[in-house]
């Protein structure tokens, strides 16, 4: 709770700032959308653990939704700054495989063995942008910082034996991280709690304020650490998002 009231915090600083410095300009605004995320990196494929082989499943569909500011920086509203406090749900999907020497299972040998991964991760995000507004377009640009407050994992896990039969398990949700221990399907002990990302957008805001914005934020820090392992994989997210927001005149 002392990091999600930080983070807090940060947004009504940079209300205060704005009243500052420009009551008449200063809006306040909301903001809701749909959010479209995954992961990347260079050895993504590695993230199940170092005896699977990964591909990455399609981008994950989400949704966000807060509160926004913007705070004049020019007289003729050129330029702005524009912090907002942010829920997103994002998350992404991946597929593993692992074979060779499995063992016995119900007196079969195991030939493979196959898991779907669903992870769905909340977060609150805290963007921090310089904006451009030009004659209704507008282009942002800027950091981000976010905090892992929340994680859910789904899965389904298709053993297939040297015989020819296979099973398919809908598991509770549980899962073994990168290290091979064993997790809840709502912790997130294996993740990075914070992430800083770059973030740049366009969009359009009609003069009484509502707006139409697309946008893109790439995570600098990597998504898994298991605290405990060495050489994990760099998995970063990704993500695109599509707003409507609109900002409230002070007066």
């Amino acid at each position: 709770m002392k990091k999600i009231a930080a983070l807090t915090l940060v947004l009504a600083s940079a209300a205060s700032l704005a009243h500052a410095q420009d009551a008449g300009g200063f809006r306040i605004g909301v903001k809701a959308g749909a959010t479209y995320s995954n992961i990347s990196g260079d050895n993504v494929s590695q993230i199940t653990g170092p005896n699977y082989s990964s591909d990455l499943g399609d981008y994950k569909l989400g949704y966000n939704a807060g509160v926004s500011l913007s705070v004049p920086l020019s007289s003729d509203g050129f330029f702005s700054f524009a912090p907002e406090l942010l829920y997103n749900r994002k998350g992404y999907e991946i597929k593993s495989n692992q074979s060779g020497n499995l063992g016995v299972e119900n007196g079969k040998t195991i030939e493979s063995r196959e898991v779907e991964q669903q992870r769905v991760l909340h977060y609150l995000d805290v963007p921090l942008l310089a904006k451009i507004n030009a004659g209704g377009l507008f282009f942002e640009l800027g950091p981000q910082v976010s905090y892992l407050f929340g994680s859910k994992n789904k899965q389904q896990t298709t053993t297939k034996y040297t015989d020819g039969t296979k099973t398919k398990t809908d598991n509770d949700g549980g899962f073994l991280d990168y290290s091979g221990i064993k997790r809840g399907e709502s912790s997130k002990s294996d993740l990075a709690q914070f992430d800083i990302s770059g973030v740049a957008g366009l969009g359009y805001m009609t003069e009484g304020g509502l707006s139409l914005g697309l946008r893109y934020a790439r995570g600098f820090n990597s998504l898994i650490d298991t605290k405990n392992t060495d050489n994990e994989p760099k998995a970063f997210n990704n993500a695109f998002t599509l707003q409507v927001g609109y900002l409230i005149p002070t007066r």
